[in-house]
């Protein structure tokens, strides 16, 4: 039930650009640049299989959750077939969301299935940023 609100509540601040009741700082320009490679750096390290390289952009934590890159890899397989090789990728407009940067994009898969895929990027004590988790809907539309 937690994760249904978070992915409505998230749903909402790139539907409205905002929070409802909050004033959201804007992303600077040099941030929303980093985010999208961050996402696409570990989308084209799954296109070329390359666990060790998907796995490093991940946070911390996810990394000690999953403990070493082929787990990680095998997850993203069977729980995100969309994310492990789609079709197309649009990116979204990143927004904060309390300390997390926050890059929607969409995705197709190959039978033209729409996706919606909320990842939550943290910034690290180096200054780098590091894929903290993402959320996957599918949409009811299809692509023709």
């Amino acid at each position: 039930m937690r994760r249904f609100w978070l992915v409505c509540l998230l749903v909402s601040l790139f539907a409205t650009g905002r929070v409802v009741g909050a004033e959201t700082p804007t992303v600077s320009p040099a941030d929303m640049r980093t985010a999208r490679a961050v996402v696409q750096a570990q989308l084209d390290a799954f296109a070329a299989d390359d666990a060790p390289r998907a796995f490093s952009l991940a946070a911390p934590g996810l990394r000690e959750v999953f403990g070493n890159a082929d787990r990680f890899m095998a997850m993203v397989r069977s729980s995100y077939p969309v994310v492990y090789r789609p079709a197309s990728v649009a990116f979204l407009v990143p927004e904060w969301l309390d300390r997390e940067l926050i890059q929607g994009v969409h995705f197709t898969d190959g039978q033209g299935g729409l996706w919606l895929a909320i990842y939550r990027l943290q910034r690290q004590r180096d200054n780098s940023w590091r894929i903290n988790g993402c959320e996957l809907v599918e949409s009811q539309a299809r692509t023709t």
